[in-house]
């Protein structure tokens, strides 16, 4: 109970100030901590995402449309939570229906800065000290990009390592369970836990090894919006790691993450569209996007999707790389809760189904933090995690 009740008092200390949690109960939270169950999580307190179902908490996506309601069961893996033992503390923030327009959530370094996209509350409520660990997700960069500019490290696996039921879905070769920690270690263990597992899985078993070959990838298509301080960053590691030109194939990739993301989401949300009780302008806005793009369009980009995921992993396998080295974000964060942030190779990796982690390691002039992106091949997860902590120990 004494890490329950540490998060507790956490969250309401600090909650007023940075609003990283959309539902919270301590009373609630005290009694899932007496009823957990024994495991390796026995007692572990998690923030929770609120785009994912929860029996005992509203589940609301960010959007009055939902709000207080109750779906009466648990997605697949709050359910794997709580069998573990863990101690679910509420519902973290979201952008509206896990998407662009931001919550009220603020940087806990600074908080007149934002702190990222979709996830936000997760990141903010690990990052604080709210809780050690929390679960997020990401379709674009809504893992990678908060915890890059909250200073903690973000993790979201191989697409389709971690199952989906339950949650709210948005694109359905896209939506990726993410996860955020202090700590490397800690991340291994919530990976564990989440991720499928037994003989129906093989790739979910492949043991780790030992990351050989890394590379930084240098130039590439959102070159010219990083910031002068993290190409620095970014060339010191290109000194001790060595460097490939980013390849020319995945210059195509944001347009066509577009039209499968808007396609996507015109379907799953016309009812929505059709009776305008959408609430910001940008859910309209993406939609009628979707609503013109041809079907002929949205199943060719797919073909693309499949395609580039194999030529990339043939171009990793051709050149040896076990590890690619990238920028989370193109700086640290910027002022303004409603700044629009700029663009970065984030939705690239998710687009090809990647596993990839932030690593806090920079500063910017601001002081605040943003973090360096490293990515492996589908289904390296452990070797990619095994990379991360011998950066974490130096």
């Amino acid at each position: 109970m004494n890490a329950v009740e540490n998060s507790i008092s956490t969250i309401e200390r600090l909650e007023p100030a940075l609003h990283a949690w959309a539902y919270f109960d301590a009373d609630l939270a005290r009694y899932n901590a007496e009823h957990a169950k024994d495991g390796p999580l026995h007692g572990v307190p998690i923030g929770v995402k609120d785009i994912f179902n929860t029996y005992d908490m509203p589940t609301q996506m960010g959007s009055p449309i939902w709000a207080g309601f109750h779906p009466g069961n648990d997605a697949r893996v709050v359910h794997n939570l709580r069998q573990a033992g863990a101690v679910i503390m509420g519902k973290t923030v979201t952008a509206e229906f896990a998407v662009h327009t931001p919550g009220p959530t603020r940087n806990p370094h600074n908080t007149e800065y934002m702190a990222g996209t979709s996830s936000t509350g997760s990141a903010v409520a690990v990052a604080a000290g709210m809780v050690p660990m929390a679960i997020g997700t990401q379709t674009a960069g809504s893992t990678i990009r908060p915890a890059s500019y909250c200073g903690v490290y973000g993790f979201k696996p191989t697409f389709g390592l971690v199952p989906r039921t339950g949650m709210l879905k948005t694109t359905d070769t896209l939506d990726t369970v993410g996860m955020f920690a202090k700590n490397v270690s800690d991340l291994r263990l919530l990976f564990d836990v989440l991720r499928v597992h037994g003989a129906d899985y093989p790739y979910s078993e492949l043991a780790e090894g030992e990351a050989k070959n890394v590379q930084v990838v240098v130039i590439g298509p959102q070159w010219k919006h990083i910031e002068y301080y993290a190409h620095a960053e970014l060339w010191n590691l290109v000194a001790k790691y060595g460097c490939k030109i980013f390849p020319g194939f995945l210059y195509n990739v944001h347009c066509l993450h577009s039209i499968i993301y808007d396609k996507t989401l015109s379907y799953y949300f016309r009812e929505e569209y059709k009776q305008r009780t959408l609430v910001s302008p940008t859910m309209y806005a993406i939609i009628e996007r979707g609503n013109a793009i041809t079907m002929d369009e949205y199943e060719i980009a797919l073909a693309e999707q499949a395609s580039l995921t194999a030529q990339f992993d043939a171009w990793m396998r051709e050149n040896k790389i076990d590890i690619l080295l990238d920028l989370s974000t193109g700086g640290e964060a910027l002022k303004g809760l409603d700044s629009v942030d700029r663009p970065d190779n984030c939705l690239i990796w998710t687009f090809l189904g990647l596993p990839v982690i932030n690593i806090p390691m920079f500063t910017g002039p601001n002081g605040l933090p943003f973090g360096l992106q490293a990515i492996a091949r589908k289904y390296d997860d452990y070797k990619l995690l095994r990379f991360a902590e011998e950066v974490e120990f130096g």
